[in-house]
C-alpha cells in the first residue's frame, strides 16, 4: 500500500493550533500568509517539485533562477516567487544570510526576495534601516499578476513594501509609518534627497563662478 507524504509546511500547522517552533511577530510564522494562499502554495507543482526539500542553502539556486516577482496568476496559481518566500517563512533564514541575499548586486530577484522577507519578518525600526537604501536601486522587475506580466522597478518595489498594505497578493503585517517611528525615537528623519541635490547645484555654480573670475 502506498502512502502519500505531505508537503513538509503542512508539519507546521497543527491541525490542533498547536506550535512550538520559532516564531515572528508572536505566531507561527507560515500563519503571516493566509491560509487560502499558503493551501494554494503546498499543493502547487513547483512546491512539491522545486520547493518541498530546500534548506538555507538550496534555497539561493532557486532564487537566482527567479525571473519574475508576483503572488499569483492565470486562475489563481502561485508564482516560484511567493513560493519561495512561504518557504523562506519555514526556514526563518538567520538575518547573516538576508543581508547577503539582499547585498548581492548580482541577482535582482533574489534581493527582492530577501526584501519581502523582511518586510513580513523584521520590527518595523529594522524593516525601514535596511530597505530603504535599496531606494536608490532602480533596475527593471518583471511583475506577473493575474492579467498578464507588467513592468516595475526595484525602487517602486520597494516602496511598495513601506506603504502599501498588500504586495503580491499577500496582506503585509501593520507597520508604523516612517514618521510615526521618529517621533517614538525609533528612527533618524530621513535625509531629504531634494536638498542634497541642491547642495551639489549651488556647488557646482559656486565653482563655475570661481573658473569664470580667472
Amino acid at each position: 500500500m502506498s502512502r502519500t507524504i505531505a508537503p513538509d509546511a503542512k508539519a507546521m500547522l497543527d491541525t490542533r493550533g498547536l506550535y512550538d517552533g520559532p516564531t515572528i511577530h508572536s505566531m507561527n510564522p507560515l500563519l503571516l500568509m493566509e491560509k487560502i494562499i499558503r493551501e494554494r502554495i503546498i499543493d502547487s507543482m513547483y512546491w512539491k517539485e522545486q520547493a518541498w526539500g530546500l534548506n538555507a542553502a538550496t534555497l539561493l539556486d532557486r532564487a537566482v533562477d527567479l525571473q519574475y516577482i508576483g503572488g499569483q496568476y492565470a486562475n489563481q496559481k502561485p508564482t516560484a516567487f511567493i513560493c519561495l518566500v512561504l518557504k523562506m517563512l519555514q526556514l526563518n533564514p538567520e538575518r547573516e544570510i538576508l543581508l547577503e541575499y539582499l547585498q548581492d548586486e548580482d541577482f535582482k530577484y533574489l534581493r527582492a526576495l530577501a526584501a519581502f522577507y523582511i518586510r513580513l519578518a523584521w520590527p518595523a525600526a529594522e524593516v525601514y534601516k535596511t530597505l530603504e537604501p535599496l531606494m536608490a536601486d532602480y533596475r527593471k522587475l518583471r511583475l506577473r499578476t493575474q492579467a498578464g506580466f507588467k513592468l516595475t522597478f526595484v525602487d517602486e518595489f520597494i516602496d511598495d513594501l513601506l506603504t502599501k498594505e498588500r504586495v503580491c497578493d499577500i496582506a503585509l503585517p501593520r507597520m508604523p509609518t516612517r514618521a510615526q517611528l521618529e517621533d517614538m525615537d525609533e528612527l533618524e528623519p530621513r535625509e531629504s534627497l531634494v536638498s542634497d541635490v541642491e547642495e551639489d547645484s549651488d556647488e557646482e555654480v559656486g565653482e563655475e563662478g570661481e573658473v569664470g573670475e580667472d
